[in-house]
Parts: C-alpha cells; sequence; structure tokens
C-alpha cells in the first residue's frame, strides 16, 4: 500500500508543475517565482525519493 505520505508529496509536486507551466505560459514570466517553484519542486522531489 502507497504511503499516504507520499501521496500527498506527489500532488504536491504536480501542483507545483501546473503553477510552473502557467507562470511559463505569461507573456512576461516572473523569473524570481519560476526560480522559487523549480527550487519547491525539486525539494519536494528530493523528500518524496527519500520515502
Amino acid at each position: 500500500m502507497p504511503h499516504p505520505h507520499a501521496a500527498a508529496l506527489q500532488t504536491k509536486h504536480s501542483e507545483i508543475d501546473r503553477l510552473i507551466e502557467s507562470e511559463e505560459k505569461r507573456p512576461a514570466p516572473d523569473s524570481t517565482r519560476l526560480a522559487d517553484l523549480k527550487r519547491r519542486k525539486l525539494k519536494v522531489k528530493e523528500e518524496i525519493a527519500g520515502l
């Protein structure tokens, strides 16, 4: 059975991915926001890998 925390992290990872895609589609993407989102996504991915 999948770990509930892993499922929550996977959901969070997907949400951040959608936010990144949305920001990149804007006419003038905010590079600071993109960098922050990508950093958060990587942190969640590393946490998932550590489970």
